[in-house]
């Protein structure tokens, strides 16, 4: 099976229509102020209603308010949460759209755990540990932290590029590998090229 590809953090339509032109299957919205790479409402509803079909866009948050949520929701055309923060598992579910819980991995998370933990999460997604930030850090984790015989998909994060991304596919065989800054030429502004290369590389590896 094929692994897929997510961009985040795309501000911009023309990033959005890049990132697919190039093979993507999903793309990232950040809700998250603090984030460089945080998008209004205004902005996050153009760039899904520019999109052709068959592409899940995916809305992350960090420990959002209920209100919060739903607006953005309301909106803008959202297939995914993603949640970066202490979510518990009622509160991912109770908007009713299916979601992928983040861990940021070190070498004392359980994974195995979270999975038991958020059993009602579409997959974990996996990103580099940082006391500084809660993602986006352009930092790889240690990928055998990450068990064999764990129960949810994996969607792989953290540091990812056109140069270490068909291993990290061949080592790991996530469900879908995820990229930001590795496609950037600024924050929050994708790079045509660094995209059209990531995409290379995932599918050189299958």
């Amino acid at each position: 099976m094929r692994t897929r590809a997510k961009i985040c953090g795309i501000t911009r339509i023309e990033d959005a229509l890049s990132a697919i032109e190039h093979g993507a299957d999903a793309i990232g919205l950040v809700f998250y102020p603090p984030s460089p790479r945080h998008v209004s409402i205004e902005q996050a509803a153009a760039i899904a209603a520019a999109l052709p079909p068959f592409v899940t866009v995916v809305a992350l948050f960090v420990n959002p308010t209920e209100t919060e949520v739903n607006e953005v929701i309301s909106k803008v055309h959202i297939d995914l949460l993603q949640f970066h923060g202490d979510e518990s598992e009622a509160t991912c579910m109770q908007y009713r759209l299916p979601y992928l819980k983040a861990v940021r991995v070190k070498e004392s998370t359980n994974l195995i755990q979270y999975a038991q933990t958020y059993s009602s999460a579409k997959a974990l997604l996996l990103d580099t540990y940082s006391d500084r930030a809660v993602g986006g850090t352009g930092q790889v984790f240690d990928w055998n932290l990450i068990p064999e015989n764990i129960s949810l998909p994996i969607v792989l994060a953290g540091g990812l590029t056109s140069e270490n991304v068909t291993s990290a596919i061949q080592q790991i065989h996530p469900y879908a590998v995820d990229v930001s800054g590795g496609v950037e030429q600024s924050k929050g502004i994708k790079d045509t090229t660094k995209i059209a290369t990531f995409m290379s590389a995932v599918k050189a590896s299958y």
